[in-house]
């Protein structure tokens, strides 16, 4: 089955860098789009950032432009998120999530459009 193993979570202070990865198996992971959510205690799931099945195209929420970096490795089946410059109002729980779609074209930025889901790691950032 269709399996994503997220990490990388932890603390940091305010400006510092985390780099999350995903790791996906029971699947071909290089045929499908992935994408990087996050969720904040009292908010809903929200879009981060998303790469096409091919790593050629990347996209992101406004909030994470000029700042984190999604990117992918067929040959580690991994998708990651590197993430600069981090603010208090990023800290959330991460979650990777995959498309289940092959070879999708569209740009995908809501959470009902995946299909699969890791598990969440937690960021925390200190002030």
């Amino acid at each position: 089955q269709v399996q994503l193993v997220g990490s990388g979570g932890g603390l940091v202070q305010a400006g510092g860098s985390l780099r999350l990865s995903c790791a996906a198996s029971g699947l071909t992971f290089s045929r499908y789009a992935m994408g990087w959510f996050r969720q904040a205690p009292g908010k809903e799931r929200e879009f981060v950032a998303g790469v096409s099945w091919s790593g050629v195209r990347t996209y992101y929420a406004d909030s994470a432009k000029g700042r984190f970096t999604i990117s992918r490795d067929s040959a580690e089946n991994t998708v990651y998120l590197q993430m600069n410059s981090l603010k208090p109002e990023d800290a959330a729980i991460y979650y990777c999530a995959l498309d289940r779609n092959l070879l999708q074209t569209t740009l995908l930025d809501r959470a009902t459009e995946y299909d699969y889901w890791g598990q969440g790691t937690q960021v925390f950032v200190s002030s």
